[in-house]
């Protein structure tokens, strides 16, 4: 495809103290083949002048600096309202992309058309390791990267459907977008790409993985495995339980999703993270209007029904073992029978 014939494509990287990754991150996009780009940096308040530092060194990338930190949701909304591209990226600050990384993206949406798609995802400081090849979403709310931790053998070489696309690097159209409706303010960061991704999955907006895109990324440079992130993961998965899910499946799911809820208490426990999880039910019941609004606002835009994406659920997870644990094996092997149970009263 020539210059000419390119569409525009705007990349947005919600940065907050991203340092020297955020330079090498555009100079690596800057390098792609594929050349009509747009690169907004939204700035969430940084103290370390990456953005700064950024704007002196690439002057055509559109710097908007927030006045306070909106987080990762509204950061990229700010982006995305800003964009004239007819396609979007959205991208963390903290990856390196190959030169046919964006080509390869817009050669699956060729084929499979309207849809939301992301690469390969390998570790940028562990040679070979994976990171995401396509995200899932399971029954009870948790979003998890396929393969992660494991050695790149090109195991999946094919371009194929997933839950959702990885917000570390997510593809789609401007049109595709405005049809979902922008990231999800009230979950600020996090889970935020599960919730975009299963919105898409209910309008039959469908999520895919393309092997021969290729980027690496650090991986929570600024929130490590710890209580803060924690929070911000469970707090999230209820919301998305409680907003995708009709009245009626949450009722058939009650006593497997309450089961489920005694598995994370205990593994929150386990590891010293107890206020995390009582402060997400906090948030949880303290917002029960906004939560409440959000459900009837999704069950009337849905097209697909919630027993056909849960057809789609795989019931195992997959969570690398410096999550705190939480993929651990009995955890997981509880996990899947919990949503077995779940799934044959829900679909019988």
């Amino acid at each position: 495809m020539s210059q000419e014939n390119q569409p525009l494509v705007s990349i947005i990287i919600v940065n907050y103290n991203a340092g020297d990754l955020l330079i090498n991150g555009i100079r690596s996009i800057l390098n792609s083949n594929y050349q009509n780009l747009e690169i907004i940096i939204v700035d969430n308040v940084s103290t370390d002048n990456s953005h700064k530092k950024c704007k002196e060194e690439f002057k055509d990338v559109k710097l908007i600096e927030n006045k306070i930190n909106l987080g990762y949701c509204d950061g990229n909304n700010i982006g995305i309202q800003n964009a004239n591209g007819e396609y979007i990226v959205i991208m963390n600050p903290d990856t390196i992309v190959e030169p046919e990384w964006l080509e390869e993206l817009f050669k699956a949406h060729d084929e499979f058309g309207e849809g939301i798609y992301q690469p390969k995802i390998l570790s940028l400081n562990e040679k070979g390791i994976l990171q995401s090849t396509g995200n899932m979403i399971h029954l009870f709310g948790f979003g998890f990267s396929r393969d992660v931790g494991i050695v790149d053998k090109n195991q999946r070489n094919k371009i194929e459907k997933i839950g959702y696309a990885a917000g570390t690097c997510l593809f789609t159209s401007a049109n595709t977008i405005k049809k979902i409706g922008l990231l999800d303010s009230f979950i600020f960061l996090y889970h935020d790409d599960v919730d975009f991704g299963w919105r898409g999955a209910q309008l039959g907006i469908s999520s895919y993985f393309v092997p021969k895109s290729i980027i690496y990324h650090v991986k929570s440079y600024t929130l490590q495995w710890g209580a803060k992130k924690f929070f911000w993961l469970e707090r999230n998965r209820k919301y998305c339980i409680l907003t995708h899910y009709s009245k009626e499946t949450i009722a058939k799911m009650k006593f497997t999703l309450f089961l489920t809820d005694v598995l994370v208490w205990l593994a929150y426990i386990s590891k010293g993270f107890l206020m995390a999880k009582i402060n997400a039910e906090r948030e949880i019941r303290k917002n029960r209007d906004i939560i409440k609004k959000r459900q009837k606002e999704l069950e009337d835009k849905k097209i697909i029904s919630d027993l056909e994406l849960i057809k789609t659920f795989p019931d195992a997870i997959s969570i690398s073992d410096n999550s705190g644990g939480r993929g651990s094996e009995f955890f997981n092997s509880m996990i899947v029978k919990l949503s077995k149970k779940a799934k044959k009263t829900l679909l019988s």
